[in-house]
């Protein structure tokens, strides 16, 4: 009976902010972090874009200013680390505070092998479609994103920052043969990039808008990944629709997530998310949403990007790579 008092709580909350709005809307400046834009004008279509929005420019600015006060070197953000450590023991419990992921996985898992083997000229039908590439999972959490992309075949490094997630996700790949070659790390995208590693797909789902400063983040992901490689991040819109249901929803009527999980004014919107890989040398080809059934319990992949989103993208060729 609780549970379905709360999933219609749930749908009339969602009903009531789908009719508040269902476009990305920037936020008053005072909820705003300080912000990830570079300030580099060398692409014109992005410069343009940000002259135009007086926000945009001060977002700029913020962001400016940050990275000039923090280690070049990294893009953690020191709050959200503690906040992941305190739960890391509950990655594999799917009734636990990570229940959303373990109900989207299968749904990420259909876009990630659709876009893949599209991009790589792979059977998607195969069982091991990615045998033969290399991919990095950065953000690896307890490993539920690795573990399958590593019995579909792909030679996986696992990288996270969070000590106690790494040991988490090796002990569980150690159950299963096949899981136990995948590679886990405790460092960053910004160190394993200096070190000059690369794969051929690099994924970051659900990390960017848990990090300090993502335009920073992105040019990591960029240098990690191969000229022509693949690149996935999937985040959280920068909606009202995205704040009912995101932090309203889940993490005060529902309760999946602890209170603080998110903040709502870090969600990145799609035209953020495509100006910043766009400027660190990826170019984003397509963009699809993940919507919630509560009346399933399943999430499906959707035109419908007002919440959750996902994007694939391709590392462009420098010319020092022709």
């Amino acid at each position: 009976m609780l549970a379905s008092v709360r999933v219609n709580q749930l749908q009339r909350l969602l009903l009531s902010a789908r009719r508040l709005s269902s476009s990305p809307i920037i936020p008053p400046s005072r909820l705003l972090h300080q912000r990830l834009f570079s300030t580099s004008d060398t692409d014109a279509s992005a410069a343009s874009f940000s002259s135009s929005h007086p926000k945009i420019q001060t977002l700029e600015g913020k962001a400016s200013n940050k990275s000039r006060s923090t280690s070049s070197t990294t893009s953690l953000n020191e709050d959200e680390l503690a906040k992941f450590s305190a739960i890391a023991d509950t990655w594999w419990h799917s009734e636990g505070p990570f229940k959303p992921l373990h109900q989207m996985n299968p749904t990420r898992l259909a876009f990630i092998r659709s876009t893949l083997c599209r991009h790589f000229s792979k059977d998607p039908s195969s069982a091991k479609p990615f045998e033969g590439l290399k991919f990095i999972d950065i953000g690896c959490g307890g490993g539920l994103l690795s573990e399958p992309l590593a019995r579909m075949g792909a030679t996986v490094t696992g990288v996270d920052a969070v000590d106690k997630n790494v040991k988490i996700a090796r002990l569980h790949a150690d159950m299963d043969p096949v899981t136990s070659t995948i590679e886990y790390l405790c460092t960053t995208a910004e160190k394993l990039a200096d070190e000059g590693r690369k794969f051929d797909a690099v994924l970051s789902l659900e990390v960017i808008e848990h990090v300090a400063n993502p335009a920073e983040f992105c040019k990591s992901l960029s240098a990690l990944t191969i000229p022509n490689g693949a690149t996935v991040l999937s985040t959280i819109n920068r909606t009202m629709r995205a704040y009912a249901s995101t932090i309203v929803g889940a993490e005060y009527i529902l309760r999946w997530l602890p209170k603080g999980t998110h903040q709502w004014s870090s969600f990145v919107t799609p035209e953020e998310m495509s100006m910043i890989l766009q400027r660190a040398s990826v170019d984003v080809k397509e963009i699809a949403g993940f919507v919630y059934n509560p009346i399933t319990g399943r999430w499906l992949l959707s035109d419908d990007i007002s919440v959750n989103y996902i994007a694939y993208g391709t590392k462009r060729k420098d010319l020092g790579d022709i």
